[in-house]
């Protein structure tokens, strides 16, 4: 093996002679490359940091500033207002190059007195959010704060360039909501779920809190607002995810799926390599910095923190709870294929291998007859099933020796690729494939992804791919920011001979090389190899039969989830955002409408709602929980049932269900949520040993109505206006209650919705293929409410 010859390559012995030392030259120049490389990566990261603790200034804007004092000193200007004869007194002499130095001095104080100016406006400017809750259109008036406060936005993004970081030190921290106001929005959202005795019980245990223990459990968040960057996200990240023992695989983990309209090769090889290629360029431009930081309508900045795990992260089980290894660079991916396990090299003297030359070594895996070792096949399982036998046998038989050495390439990857053996197909016509397609992504055969990684990126025998991706370390929407980037460079393929777009055209000016991306006719990938790809490393293991137990074991755990998994993919193409603008309501709240119409046909009752959020207008903010069940949907979702409401009153109340959805949105990412207040409530209670039981009933209440938009258009590299069959097709999660669904959804153009719908099969209360029913129902419904 490599790591057999790299182990050797210096060695020394002591002989009758003297010292005798043996050098293996070829392995010490892949580590003096190595440590070039890791030492230009702390250069470039350095270089980041210093940037954006200084953004809006720059190096030229300080470089133009002093230059003005000095040249103004020179010739005999005094722009320093005779600051410059004051500070002369305190150097030995008054002479020219003296009076230079202290021109360079007030030039370099004046420049960082400006930035720092500039930098407390920023934060200043960022803390308004009366923006969000001004409605917009044709023929709405904005307020004039919101006016001037846009007009003062402007030169920060308009004429200063900023990077993916550079607005991370001016986000303000995520606030405390007051006790109060957390337990009328709380009441609010529970009233539709609850009767009279019910609510009235709820009314009082609630009061309790508030006027009792909650002070004090209050306290002690403004604490940890005062001492932390975000009083929710390191709890949440613990206690939600990384102390879960049940299995991530459905339970945690989400999935994303290719394009359906564009496919650009049926050469698994070469749609790998290209797919692997741009995700290593999207991992370069977060290293530089070079991506652009998302803007909400253009102006306002979101978090980049969570950029920073996209890549080279791991989630290692433990016993009490795992933890998350992030690597600082990595210069090769794992390749799972045809049940063993390889290491791909994805850099040759220095160059990150061209997409051609990516896809001889992916051929050479493909390719590959040797046997699989014992164990080898299913040893993904131990990722899928329970943490604490993961972890147990982890320790026991993957500590040491060869396993470890093997075990330290898969979770030092960059990230892990999983070949299949399986074609992934889209027809219209046929709702299985694509409900088949899903189940690949989500739990493939529950063996052939390491669902502990970060991502693992899965290519279909014909050339279809997606993506499965551990929740812990990042939200959704950063991978699907990362997918839509990947996305758009593999199918918009730019000609061998023409200039590429964004960061791919950067990174070739930066390293000299000349790209070449897209397809040849034949199916291959563009360009000439250069070079011969170092050869793929077959990954060995030494496996007791103890240890093949414990894997199948595992395995059998995680069979019995998937089969339970009942997933439905749902293409609506009625319509889309088009009719929704037309009715003049919000698609979102259109959509979660008509899913709180759907679920009351489907089970007779209100439930219980999450839609996810993001907070991340916040420094470090994840998510935050909108509740679209309310008091003002529920009477519409009633109407909608009695056939004596007339259809005005129908579109009244709809309009007002959805207004007060909006609002909840809007609070949520504004920190004005209830359950991460609720939820860090409950934290301190359990460090303090407090029983609460308004706490204790509050967050034992089942969510059987999981709901998520999967956000696009996070990226300029795609015109979805010019290229709307370049859009993916989402992605979706398993169900989160026993008894309940699981939906995900994206509106993928003015006249197409995917769906994504998840339940048990072992709920004799759900199904995916009925819910999948009742949402088209619903959906023509409304559109028949408005007469489009």
């Amino acid at each position: 093996m490599a790591e057999g010859h790299q182990a050797v390559a210096f060695s020394f012995a002591i002989t009758h002679e003297g010292l005798d030392v043996n050098f293996d030259f070829e392995v010490l120049r892949l580590i003096a490359r190595s440590a070039v490389r890791s030492w230009r990566k702390r250069g470039l990261r350095f270089q980041t940091n210093l940037k954006s603790s200084f953004f809006p200034g720059s190096l030229r804007s300080l470089v133009m500033t002093e230059a003005v004092f000095i040249g103004a000193e020179k010739s005999g200007y005094d722009v320093t207002c005779g600051l410059t004869d004051k500070l002369i007194v305190h150097f030995p002499k008054n002479s020219v190059e003296y009076r230079v130095l202290c021109s360079a001095i007030l030039g370099l104080a004046g420049w960082a007195g400006v930035i720092f100016s500039l930098r407390q406006l920023m934060k200043l400017l960022l803390r308004y959010q009366g923006w969000l809750y001004e409605e917009r259109g044709a023929g709405r008036q904005v307020s004039l704060p919101t006016r001037a406060w846009f007009l003062a936005m402007q030169p920060f993004f308009r004429f200063f360039q900023p990077e993916l970081y550079s607005f991370q030190g001016a986000l303000p921290t995520l606030p405390v909501p007051a006790l109060s106001d957390t337990r009328e929005k709380y009441l609010r959202s529970v009233r539709p779920l609850l009767d009279d005795a019910q609510y009235s019980r709820m009314e009082k245990l609630s009061l309790e809190f508030v006027n009792g223990i909650g002070r004090k459990l209050q306290r002690y968040l403004y604490l940890k607002r005062m001492w932390s960057t975000n009083y929710v996200s390191d709890w949440w990240e613990e206690y939600v995810y990384l102390r879960g023992r049940s299995p991530i695989m459905v339970n945690s983990n989400f999935y994303g799926i290719d394009t359906l309209f564009k496919h650009p090769t049926r050469n698994q090889a070469a749609r790998a390599a290209n797919i692997i290629y741009e995700a290593l360029l999207f991992r370069r431009a977060i290293e530089r910095s070079e991506l652009e930081p998302i803007m909400v309508q253009g102006t306002v900045p979101l978090c980049s923190w969570q950029y920073e795990r996209v890549f080279n992260t791991t989630r290692v089980p433990g016993i009490e709870t795992d933890r998350i290894v992030h690597l600082n660079d990595s210069t090769h991916i794992a390749v799972y294929c045809h049940g063993k396990y390889f290491k791909v090299p994805l850099y040759y003297k220095g160059r990150l291998l061209r997409p051609c030359e990516l896809e001889i070594s992916l051929q050479k895996v493909i390719d590959d007859e040797s046997t699989i070792q014992p164990g080898e096949e299913k040893l993904a399982a131990l990722t899928a099933g329970d943490r604490i036998p993961w972890a147990k046998c982890r320790q026991e038989y993957f500590s040491k020796g060869l396993n470890k050495v093997s075990l330290n390439v898969i979770e030092g990857a960059a990230f892990v690729v999983a070949l299949d053996d399986e074609d992934f197909n889209f027809d219209p016509d046929d709702h299985t494939q694509l409900d088949r397609y899903g189940e690949r992504m989500l739990y493939g055969n529950g063996y052939d992804r390491w669902f502990d990684k970060s991502f693992t990126l899965i290519i279909g025998k014909n050339g279809r791919v997606g993506f499965n991706a551990e929740h812990s370390w990042a939200d959704a929407a950063v991978l699907a920011h990362m997918w839509e980037f990947v996305v758009a460079e593999d199918v918009l393929t730019p000609r061998a001979d023409a200039p590429v777009m964004g960061h791919l055209w950067e990174y070739c000016l930066f390293s000299g090389e000349t790209a070449s991306t897209g397809y040849k006719e034949d199916g291959h990938c563009k360009g000439v190899p250069e070079c011969t790809p170092p050869t793929p490393i077959r990954l060995k293991w030494e496996m007791p039969q103890a240890c093949v137990d414990k894997i199948e074991t595992s395995y059998q755990v995680a069979l019995a989830l998937l089969n339970d998994v009942d997933l439905r993919l749902l293409a609506h193409s009625a319509f889309g955002k088009g009719l929704m603008k037309k009715c003049r309501i919000s698609p979102d709240a259109f959509i979660q409408m008509a899913l709180q119409l759907a679920y009351y046909r489907d089970a007779n009752k209100f439930s219980l709602t999450y839609e996810a959020s993001m907070t991340r207008l916040f420094r470090e903010g994840r998510t935050e929980t909108v509740r679209p069940c309310t008091i003002e949907s529920s009477q519409w979702v009633k109407a909608m049932i009695d056939e004596s409401i007339s259809k005005e009153e129908r579109i009244r109340l709809l309009r007002l269900a959805c207004v007060q959805h909006q609002r909840g949105y809007q609070d949520a990412m504004c920190g004005k949520g209830i359950d991460r207040h609720l939820f860090c409530l409950y934290v301190v209670s359990k460090y303090l040993e407090v029983d609460s039981p308004f706490l204790k009933e509050v967050l034992s209440e089942p969510w059987r109505l999981s709901t998520s938009q999967t956000p696009h258009g996070q990226t300029s590299k795609l015109d979805l206006a010019k290229h709307p069959d370049c859009i993916s097709a989402g992605g979706g999660f398993g169900p989160v209650a026993d008894d309940g669904y699981g939906v995900s959804y994206i509106i993928a153009g003015e006249n197409l919705i995917f769906f994504h719908i998840s339940s048990k099969r072992s709920s004799p209360d759900t199904d995916s293929n009925r819910f999948a029913q009742q949402i088209t129902k619903a959906l023509s419904d409304i559109k028949e409410l408005f007469g489009l």
